[in-house]
């Protein structure tokens, strides 16, 4: 969110208890965050979990994750399923949307975001947002395959570089996960974050150890 329309929203909602995440966000302070979905397309897509960890200068704090599950939306079916693993029985005693917010809000305050696709969890948060709170989120975005992605190629320029979540975290040496689901995902941004920013890239032994193909 560029400086006119934070603005603009500070002034809005002035007097209001959002007004402070429009205000200049602490250094060294992140979340990373992962959201599980109905749909890939944001347009249909409904949140069914949200899952969050913050990030303190080079520590992830792992002892105090945020997650919460939602009351299963209506667009949740077999295919969806499918992919998050959350069954309308999963989601029984899943909070409304407009609490699930409120409380995501409360944890996350005006830190940057970090994330996997970051993009995509952000563009659905802020629609559910404006529909129950009446604005977006203004938190800053920091997307780790874009930094791993920078990173890597200072070193193979010219060469297409496997961006997968699993292939980022086995390069980086970092642990596998054994199941998806929006934590582990927000753990795994948040430990690929910590490496790029505090830390080197392992060693190169070889152009497949980091999952790489070079063009012609």
């Amino acid at each position: 969110m560029n400086w006119l329309l934070r603005n603009y929203w500070s002034y809005k909602l002035e007097g209001s208890a959002y007004q402070y995440l429009f205000t200049t966000p602490a250094k060294q302070e992140f979340v990373s965050l992962d959201c599980e979905t109905t749909s890939l397309d944001p347009e249909r897509a409904e949140l069914v979990s949200i899952a969050a960890v913050r990030v303190n200068d080079n520590r992830v704090l792992l002892s105090q994750p945020f997650e919460i599950r939602l009351a299963a939306p209506h667009s949740l079916d077999s295919t969806s399923i499918k992919i998050h693993q959350l069954r309308h029985q999963d989601l029984h005693d899943g909070l409304n949307e407009k609490e699930a917010l409120k409380q995501l809000i409360a944890f996350i305050g005006n830190r940057p975001l970090v994330g996997y696709h970051i993009r995509y969890d952000k563009k659905i948060l802020d629609i559910a947002c404006r529909k129950q709170l009446g604005f977006p989120l203004p938190n800053p975005l920091i997307e780790v395959s874009q930094l791993y992605q920078e990173q890597l190629e200072k070193l193979l320029p010219n060469a297409y570089i496997d961006l997968s979540l699993d292939a980022i975290c086995r390069h980086l040496e970092l642990p596998q996960q054994e199941k998806h689901d929006a934590l582990q995902d927000a753990i795994a941004a948040a430990l690929i974050f910590v490496r790029l920013t505090h830390g080197d890239l392992p060693p190169l032994k070889s152009p497949d150890a980091v999952d790489v193909h070079y063009s012609t």
